[in-house]
């Protein structure tokens, strides 16, 4: 059997990086020897590199929605794999309205793709991409590997996925972003792995402080849009995972919290192993 993991390629939550900080959500699955990757935010493609993988074998995106620090790079992730040998198709499943930024991005590289295509003899990138609308229900069923979707609690979005990635050896579940989410207590049932967003409550203050928005939207964003460690955790219970995986962490750099004080977030809550996502932290499953 293929080796199964998961790799957290990116584990901030919001689009900014500053120095010293994490990249912005990206994953890659690897289940039953298929590598899927999960957003694509700023830095996906150096992720996937560090974990080995050869872009010009890439056959396999999943975005959750399009907030840019979930597709931001996308398109130089598909492109650079193109540049990197890719010549076999692409498939990308993501909400309405990615297509727009994908055809977008062919109109800007246009120059570029025709003269590699003319001086280089590289295949039409423009044929090698096939985007598919994703909607609730199951999103793809092929080979092994069944994948389904749920629309999660994100406004102002509100075609926002989790998303389910099962094969008859392994359950992985992706809460993209959301509030807490009542539906994914029975979308995640006993899965290996829950992978899901989190914000430490005490520690947000101190973020809005740092970033210095002295607007008050951003705040009720997070309040409304986003979940609690300690939420996430019981949606694990509640669930009956194996294992929790905390991501998309809001703060996810700020010196004066550690992991311990995730942990402390959860206690009470959740009793299995809690991992605190960091930028290449492999999973085995």
């Amino acid at each position: 059997m293929s080796e199964n993991y998961v790799a957290l390629l990116g584990t901030k939550g919001g689009p900014a990086i500053r120095p010293g900080s994490s990249m912005p959500t990206s994953n890659l699955y690897v289940l039953n020897g298929r590598q899927i990757v999960v957003d694509c935010g700023l830095g996906v493609t150096k992720g996937l590199v560090d974990q080995g993988m050869q872009l010009k074998d890439l056959s396999l995106i999943f975005v959750t929605h399009l907030h840019s620090d979930h597709y931001l790079e996308l398109g130089p992730l598909l492109h650079t794999s193109w540049t990197a040998g890719l010549k076999t198709p692409v498939d990308v499943y993501g909400p309405p309205g990615l297509s727009d930024y994908w055809t977008a991005f062919l109109l800007s590289m246009k120059a570029d793709i025709d003269l590699r295509m003319e001086d280089e003899g590289r295949p039409d990138l423009r044929e090698l991409v096939k985007v598919h609308v994703i909607d609730a229900g199951i999103v793809m069923d092929r080979d092994g590997l069944v994948v389904s979707a749920i629309r999660s609690e994100h406004p102002p979005l509100v075609d926002c996925f989790a998303l389910s990635f099962k094969t008859a050896d392994v359950h992985v579940v992706c809460s993209g972003d959301t509030a807490p989410l009542a539906a994914l207590e029975d979308f995640a049932k006993g899965a290996d792995l829950l992978v899901h967003e989190a914000m430490l409550e005490s520690a947000l203050p101190a973020l809005m402080a740092r970033i210095g928005n002295s607007s008050d939207k951003l705040m009720a964003h997070w309040l409304r849009s986003h979940t609690f460690a300690h939420d996430a955790a019981k949606t694990a219970t509640q669930a009956g995972v194996k294992r929790l995986a905390l991501s998309h962490l809001i703060p996810s750099d700020d010196p004066h919290y550690s992991e311990a004080d995730w942990q402390v977030a959860v206690d009470g809550h959740w009793n299995g192993e809690l991992i605190v996502g960091k930028d290449g932290l492999k999973i085995a499953l």
